[in-house]
C-alpha cells in the first residue's frame, strides 16, 4: 500500500518542484531581465540624451549662416565728397559699436578739383539696410549719383557648424582630463602627462573659440565699403586742365622730339659713312673689273 501511495505523490512532487524553479527564475530579486527588456533599458537613456541634445542642436544645423559684404560708389562733387564721409563716419559712431565699427578710412586731395575718398565699415544688417535705402537720396541731394552697388553672400554654415562640434568636443576631452587629475593621483609621469595634454586641450579650445567668434561676427556684422570720387564740371578748371598742361608741356615736348631726332643722327652718322665708304669701293674697284671680264666670258 505504502508503495502505491508514494507512486501517485511522486508527479504533485515534480510539479511542484518544476513550479519552484520556475518561480525562482522569474520572482528571484538577483535574476537578470530577459534579453528584450534589457536591451530596452539600455537604449532608453541613449535615445533620452539623443531627444534632449537634439533640442538644442538640431535648430542650429538646419539655420543659415550668411555673411553679407556690400559695396556702394558714389560721384560728387568736390566740395561734397569729405562732408558726406564724415556725415557716415558719424553716424556709425553715433550708433555704437555693438552696432557700427569703423574699420577703414582714407581721403586724397589731388588738385582743388579731384578728391576721392573710401570707407570700410562693419555693422548689423538692419543698420546696413537703412544705410543702403537712403543712400541714393543723399547723393541726389548732394548734387552727385551713384555709380554702383554690389552685394556678395557667403555661406559660413558649414564652417560655425564645425568649428562648435570641435569645440564641444574638445570641452567634453578637457571635463575628462580635470575629472582625472582630481579622482585619481597615479604616479608622477602619469600626472605629467595628463596635465600636458589638458594644456594641448585648453590651447586648442581658445583657438577654436576665437574662429567660432569671429565667424559668427561676420554673419551678425555685415561688411559695407563706400568709394567716394569726384564730379567733374565740364566748365571747371579740372576739365580743362588737359588742355593746360598741352599747352605749357609744348616747348618740352617739341625740344624732346629735337633731342630725339638728333640722338638718332648721331647714332646712324658712323653706320651711313661706313656704308657709304664701303658703295664707293663696289661701284670704284670691284664692279668695273666685273664689266670688263663678262666680254672675254
Amino acid at each position: 500500500m505504502l508503495w502505491k501511495y508514494a507512486a501517485s505523490a511522486l508527479p504533485l512532487v515534480l510539479i511542484a518542484a518544476c513550479g519552484g524553479a520556475q518561480d525562482r527564475d522569474y520572482a528571484s530579486p538577483g535574476a537578470p531581465p530577459p534579453p528584450v527588456e534589457m536591451a530596452m533599458k539600455t537604449a532608453e537613456p541613449a535615445y533620452d540624451a539623443l531627444e534632449g541634445s537634439g533640442g538644442g542642436e538640431t535648430a542650429p544645423a538646419t539655420e543659415q549662416y550668411i555673411a553679407y559684404a556690400h559695396s556702394v560708389g558714389m560721384r560728387l562733387p568736390v566740395k561734397s565728397i569729405e562732408p558726406t564721409m564724415q556725415g557716415h563716419i558719424s553716424a556709425c559712431n553715433a550708433a555704437g559699436p555693438s552696432v557700427c565699427i569703423v574699420t577703414n578710412s582714407w581721403l586724397n586731395a589731388y588738385s582743388e578739383d579731384s578728391v576721392s575718398a573710401s570707407l570700410n565699415i562693419r555693422a548689423t544688417p538692419a543698420w546696413i539696410d537703412t544705410f543702403l535705402s537712403a543712400v541714393e537720396a543723399e547723393a541726389e541731394a548732394a548734387k552727385g549719383e551713384i555709380t554702383n552697388r554690389q552685394t556678395t553672400a557667403e555661406d559660413l554654415t558649414v564652417s560655425i557648424i564645425d568649428t562648435g562640434a570641435r569645440l564641444k568636443a574638445q570641452q567634453t576631452l578637457q571635463e575628462r582630463l580635470e575629472k582625472l587629475l582630481a579622482d585619481r593621483p597615479g604616479e608622477l609621469g602619469e600626472l605629467l602627462e595628463t596635465e600636458r595634454e589638458l594644456a594641448r586641450v585648453n590651447g586648442e579650445i581658445d583657438s577654436l573659440t576665437s574662429s567660432l567668434a569671429a565667424l559668427r561676427q561676420r554673419v551678425d556684422m555685415s561688411q559695407l565699403s563706400v568709394s567716394y570720387e569726384t564730379k567733374l564740371n565740364p566748365v571747371s578748371q579740372g576739365a580743362l586742365q588737359p588742355l593746360g598742361d598741352a599747352f605749357g608741356s609744348f616747348f618740352y615736348n617739341l625740344a624732346s622730339a629735337v633731342a630725339a631726332v638728333v640722338t638718332a643722327f648721331a647714332v646712324g652718322l658712323p653706320w651711313l659713312m661706313l656704308i657709304g665708304v664701303l658703295l664707293w669701293i663696289w661701284l670704284r674697284m670691284i664692279w668695273p673689273r666685273i664689266r670688263r671680264k663678262k666680254p672675254g666670258t
